[in-house]
């Protein structure tokens, strides 16, 4: 029998009392005069609380999702609603959580800053892994499982069948992050948030919506999970700058789905340019805006890069990733100056 979401919380968190903020407290008619939060009444609109809910925001996102609003917890980049989960339902020193490796780097260092021993389950050579590995890894205090697809540094989706079944099987959370989601050619798990009371999906305005800037980051789970988010988050974690922004990118989505297009076929023409390269020994496949690179010599291709003034990223010391690149999908020119730099890279070899 699978653990309810009391069973799951921490105790303390359960008991405590949040902090009510005098913007939580206010509710009913419209209002012109304020005088609850000791706020400088000069320099409108920047003078005033944000609202702690983002309930705008919230609504707007929700018709674009389809999930209700009460479903949806908004934060400072996907990295607070991730250090949330563990501050909810791990306690230090006892719990433990389970994820696949590699994978995103700060599931292991919220691990290690709120002392939850983090427990890794190594993919296999297409970058895959199975629920029972997962499954194997697990004990009695294991509060959390960590999966990302498309996964970060390598690009793939995971296989929705292994998902499906560590969600029905494993009695904690399965944390999805679906950061590259949009990128993807396969829908992922949002609609099955109803069928999956024990799934949280990450999303993130950061990528598709070209919004790292804004550091809001997007969660998505039962209201009895996201009640707990509020529960413990700082009140006002979303400024108001944040908020107006996003919420103008909401009535923009048209333009966001004609960045994924284009992206999406600008990284079918990088792909390609990347296997005609001799330094270049393997472009793994990718459902995201970026390239796991295998190369001949990832340290010194590297540094020759960031001579030249293109900046990627080496994972050469990344599990499985030996003599890799993460490569970002630019502009059409961007992309052009990097294919340029590495034939000369060749030339000068």
């Amino acid at each position: 029998m699978k653990r309810t979401v009391e069973q799951l919380v921490r105790p303390n968190i359960l008991r405590m009392k949040p902090y009510s903020s005098a913007r939580d407290e206010y509710s009913g008619h419209e209002a012109s005069v304020f005088l609850d939060a000791n706020e400088n009444p000069y320099n409108v609109p920047n003078n005033r609380y944000p609202d702690p809910m983002q309930r705008e925001l919230k609504a707007a996102l929700g018709r674009i999702k389809q999930v209700p609003p009460e479903c949806i917890f908004l934060g400072n980049g996907s990295d607070e609603a991730i250090d949330l989960v563990y501050r909810a339902f791990c306690e230090p020193r006892v719990d433990n959580v389970v994820a696949i490796d590699p994978t995103y780097g700060m599931y292991q260092v919220c691990a290690e800053v709120n002392d939850v021993e983090y427990r890794k389950v190594l993919l296999d050579g297409h970058f895959q892994f199975t629920a029972h590995a997962m499954m194997e890894m697990a004990d009695e205090h294991t509060k959390l499982m960590f999966l990302c697809s498309p996964n970060n540094p390598t690009g793939n989706t995971l296989a929705r069948t292994e998902i499906e079944a560590l969600l029905l099987g494993f009695d904690g959370l399965v944390v999805l992050d679906e950061a590259y989601i949009d990128f993807a050619s396969e829908t992922g798990f949002l609609p099955e948030l109803e069928k999956y009371p024990n799934l949280i999906v990450l999303q993130t305005f950061s990528k598709a919506w070209g919004c790292a800037a804004l550091r809001l980051g997007m969660a998505f789970a039962s209201s009895d999970i996201v009640d707990i988010f509020n529960k413990i988050k700082y009140p006002y974690n979303v400024n108001m700058l944040t908020q107006r922004q996003a919420l103008e990118m909401t009535y923009r989505l048209y333009e966001k789905e004609r960045w994924v297009d284009t992206l999406k076929a600008e990284r079918g023409w990088l792909g390609d340019a990347l296997r005609c390269l001799p330094c270049v020994q393997e472009v793994y496949p990718t459902e995201a805006n970026f390239f796991l690179v295998k190369v001949a010599d990832a340290p010194a291709i590297y540094h020759y890069l960031v001579k030249c003034g293109i900046i990627v990223r080496s994972r050469h010391t990344v599990a499985l990733c030996g003599n890799c690149l993460r490569i970002t999908v630019g502009t059409h020119g961007e992309n052009e100056q990097l294919i340029g730099a590495l034939q000369k890279y060749e030339a000068d070899e």
